[in-house]
């Protein structure tokens, strides 16, 4: 089962006096029998300032990550790499993926993780990343992502 996501932003990523930790959840088997290996959910689209510390979050459960590939449309300013526990990480442009980010550790062995758009409603990006998290799941990014675009009873989500 997943790690439980909290109700509100604050939930365990936030702890006074430490720097945030990641929005992260992981397929707990790590099978690596569906689609997605987990969904990672940043809190703006400032890619300098997010993947360092998801390449941190992530290494520590799988092993050092050497290349992360990401759509240019879904994120401001693209760097060639990023440093993240003072490794230097490059960082790959992928055309049409928005909704997934890929992570290297070796020579072949990719992760991909569904990205939940920043700003989106709580409740919308703890189902997303549950359903992306559960073992087996082959649903693709686009589905998992159609509640997020997908209007509330109360408005439209904020996506």
């Amino acid at each position: 089962m997943p790690i439980p996501l909290p109700s509100s932003p604050s939930g365990p990523w936030v702890a006074p006096g430490l720097p945030l930790l990641p929005r992260l959840t992981l397929e707990p088997s790590m099978a690596r029998t569906g689609m997605f290996d987990g969904a990672w959910w940043p809190r703006s689209r400032d890619v300098r300032s997010e993947l360092p510390d998801l390449i941190t979050a992530l290494s520590a459960h799988v092993g050092r990550i050497i290349r992360v590939g990401l759509s240019t449309l879904a994120w401001a300013d693209v760097p060639r790499s990023v440093t993240a526990d003072r490794q230097v990480v490059k960082v790959s442009r992928i055309a049409g993926s928005d909704g997934t980010i890929s992570l290297t550790r070796g020579l072949r062995d990719h992760f991909l993780l569904l990205v939940v758009p920043p700003g989106t409603d709580p409740r919308t990006a703890a189902a997303a990343m549950a359903a992306a998290a559960s073992t087996g799941n082959y649903t693709t990014a686009a589905d998992l992502l159609a509640a997020v675009d997908r209007p509330t009873p109360d408005g439209p989500s904020a996506s």
